[in-house]
């Protein structure tokens, strides 16, 4: 992604408070002064991964030397290099293995890419602990109004945050419902999504619009589904529509609330989507190689 739309991603994460652009790489003594008295800082923070320059030096050094340098322990099983990876080598072993079988590829990008089907297993483990540390933990009060979205959220980008963002401006407790990787793959088909169920519903907890996710989401919203959670608004993006691989007959899953009234549509305003994403990376596949 650009530096635009990472900007983006980074300020609707719920545990950021500001976003500081056009950071350097490596920090001189001059700009790491004044970074630090500009915004107040107390400590620079990065994952226990070690960084270093081009020459073999560490990233971090100057802040370590002076006392104000942390670590935290990084996620095992989650890495972009990971996640290029299974776009490149267009398997489905990271999909989550449920009651459902994966459908065969029916997405258009199957010639874009050389069939190769070397596994590439999600080595994340989602544990209850973890889903806890990511979850508000809350319930919507009697007199919130409860809106409700769907979809896979896959590569949890931008373009989702802009559409959560005017989701959650409909009412006052936002639930986001998940779709299961079988599902996913059974109208996107190739090898998407590219995050698995679990690594989806982590990213989209991390939203700061976002109250509740259902993991694992009905295809269609039902009327039982609807008084369980007491929604009373349903909301959609048009950006589905734009995908040559969607199918016609996708729009009737909101068939029950549009009955009743509560359906919303909410225009995409984002060029990103997952598959344009997907296609960067293929594209630009020879770096990687």
């Amino acid at each position: 992604m650009n530096d635009e739309e990472r900007y983006e991603a980074v300020a609707g994460c719920k545990w950021v408070d500001e976003v500081v652009q056009g950071v350097p790489y490596t920090m001189d003594p001059e700009y790491l002064a004044w970074v630090m008295d500009k915004y107040q800082i107390d400590y620079i923070v990065h994952g226990d991964d070690p960084c270093f320059t081009a020459d073999g030096k560490d990233v971090y050094e100057l802040p370590k030397r002076q006392g104000r340098f942390r670590s935290v322990k990084r996620t095992e099983g989650v890495s972009t290099t990971d996640l290029v990876g299974r776009m490149l080598m267009k398997t489905k072993e990271h999909h989550s293995r449920g009651p459902e079988a994966l459908s065969p590829s029916i997405g258009r990008r199957a010639s874009d890419c050389s069939e190769i089907e070397q596994p590439i297993q999600s080595s994340f483990l989602t544990t209850t602990r973890r889903i806890t540390q990511f979850s508000e933990n809350k319930a919507p009060k009697p007199s919130d109004k409860v809106v409700y979205v769907d979809g896979a959220f896959d590569l949890f980008h931008a373009g989702h945050i802009r559409f959560l963002k005017k989701a959650r401006a409909l009412g006052d407790f936002l639930i986001v419902g998940l779709h299961s990787d079988a599902e996913v793959n059974k109208y996107r088909g190739d090898n998407l999504p590219i995050a698995n169920l679990h690594e989806r519903t982590l990213g989209v907890l991390s939203c700061r619009h976002v109250d509740e996710v259902i993991i694992g989401a009905p295809w269609e919203v039902t009327q039982d589904m609807i008084k369980t959670l007491n929604i009373q608004v349903v909301a959609t993006g048009t950006h589905w529509q734009n995908e040559p691989d969607s199918p016609a007959d996708a729009h009737p899953t909101y068939a029950v609330p549009r009955e009743l009234g509560m359906l919303t549509v909410i225009p995409s305003d984002s060029k990103l989507s997952t598959r344009n994403i997907v296609d960067r990376i293929l594209r630009n596949r020879g770096m990687f190689e």
